[in-house]
């Protein structure tokens, strides 16, 4: 396999910009970061799409937003209207949240019809859907079916967690997701990728997507590491 070079690692993140505490000078400053990395997309909170799209204009990186965060306990209606809305403001991407009781209580039919509402809005408006699981809740038979769910409704990846549970993405459940998501499902590890190796790690598994705050410090790591 080819090396990766930095511009292919910085287009693995999704860098997060999610954290309650931060300002909207927080929030202008992590756009301008994510642009000048040329990070796949900056994932922030819904009232900033706005903001994001403007400052990401020109670029490659895309905006990208929360849907039912952070516990996916939102009846389906109102995932609709925040993925419209979202979608309205400038986002390109979506992050939901399935519902996580509905999972645990083996109510298919309605996670399915939630996953796949949120899903045909954002491909009606030619953006793509990250479908979150929190996997520290979950067992693996909830982990497979969701992830057959997400290659029947076309979603576009399957993600580990919200970054707020007690555990993000672990190498087991990333090869879990792999192996039970279908070619045109990616998959994204949230929480937990913290280092170039682990980023590495993760990469070689097949995961195209890393959500993380400390994206700055890794790619300066994997610079560093890899002599580029």
């Amino acid at each position: 396999m080819t090396p990766p070079t930095l511009a292919d690692l910085a287009r693995m993140f999704d860098h997060s910009l999610l954290q309650p505490q931060l300002t909207d000078a927080d929030l202008v400053a992590g756009c301008l970061l994510a642009r000048e990395l040329g990070t796949a997309s900056v994932c922030i909170k819904p009232y900033a799409v706005k903001v994001a799209a403007k400052l990401l204009a020109g670029s490659t990186v895309q905006a990208s937003t929360t849907i039912g965060f952070p516990h996916g306990g939102h009846v389906t209606a109102v995932k609709v209207m925040e993925s419209e809305i979202a979608l309205a403001d400038g986002a390109t991407e979506l992050d939901m949240v399935v519902n996580v009781g509905k999972v645990l209580s083996g109510e298919w039919n309605y996670v399915a019809d939630d996953i796949a509402a949120v899903v045909r809005v954002a491909h009606a408006a030619q953006a793509r859907v990250k479908v979150i699981f929190e996997n520290a809740l979950l067992k693996d038979d909830h982990k497979t079916t969701l992830c057959r769910i997400c290659g029947e409704v076309r979603a576009d990846w399957v993600k580990t967690s919200t970054g707020y549970a007690e555990s993000g993405a672990t190498v087991d459940d990333l090869k879990l997701m792999r192996a039970n998501s279908p070619p045109w499902v990616q998959v994204k590890a949230a929480g937990g990728v913290r280092t170039f190796e682990k980023l590495m790690e993760v990469r070689a598994i097949g995961v195209t997507r890393v959500g993380a705050t400390a994206t700055k410090a890794i790619l300066e790591d994997a610079k560093a590491k890899l002599g580029l």
